[in-house]
């Protein structure tokens, strides 16, 4: 068994290499058998607290990152982001605060039908995907976040998902959003839903959203 400062070590050149976060199981298999991760992943975050450079704990997997304070010095470097328009935004929070969530849910509470382009959106860039079937008439599909879309606004998993305020700040949420927002329970039962069909994903923009949902030619 490596000592804790060995095992630090190699943590820490694992992290600095990997093309993308690692999971506390994923570097246990590349560590020595009986390795305390959890107690070197602690140590190197508390290490890294006050560097240009922080170890962080993204869905559960780790990687390192510009400090938050200093990340105007990748202005230049970084790509723009893609900007959501304000029905994505509402959409998007709404699967949030209230995942797994159907389009008829996202319809009922946003008082506007869901358009197509807004939710193939939100799916193509990875912040939702399609989840299960709802055991209902019809089995309506179910949407849910994802891994980037934690990763995306630096949340450790949907129990911090922020209040209102929070989410306006982060881009989340409209000014004048007409709904309220609680953390999700996480504890909630899910076996109101079926897992999703071989052939849903690819058919989901032409026979499950409505023709009059989809957006005219030219537009």
């Amino acid at each position: 068994m490596s000592s804790p400062e060995e095992t630090e070590r190699r943590i820490e050149a694992l992290l600095f290499a990997a093309a993308e976060p690692l999971s506390a199981a994923d570097l246990a298999r590349r560590l020595p058998e009986g390795a305390d991760v959890a107690h070197a992943l602690m140590a190197l975050k508390a290490r890294y607290a006050e560097r240009g450079v922080n170890l962080v704990c993204v869905a559960d997997r780790w990687r390192l990152q510009t400090a938050t304070d200093l990340a105007f010095l990748m202005t230049e470097e970084r790509q723009e982001p893609r900007r959501l328009s304000r029905a994505a935004q509402e959409t998007l929070a709404i699967i949030a605060y209230h995942q797994p969530a159907t389009r008829a849910e996202i319809e009922a509470i946003r008082g506007v039908q869901a358009s197509r382009g807004t939710l193939d959106l939100l799916l193509e860039i990875g912040l939702v995907r399609m989840r299960g079937r709802r055991r209902s008439p019809g089995r309506p599909i179910t949407f849910a976040t994802t891994d980037g879309f934690l990763e995306h606004y630096g949340l450790a998993g949907l129990a911090d998902l922020p209040g209102a305020q929070e989410m306006k700040t982060l881009g989340l949420l409209g000014g004048d959003a007409p709904f309220n927002f609680t953390a999700p329970d996480l504890s909630a039962a899910t076996d109101d839903e079926d897992p999703l069909d071989a052939g849903d994903t690819p058919e989901f923009s032409q026979d499950y959203l409505s023709e009059d949902e989809r957006p005219r030619e030219g537009r």
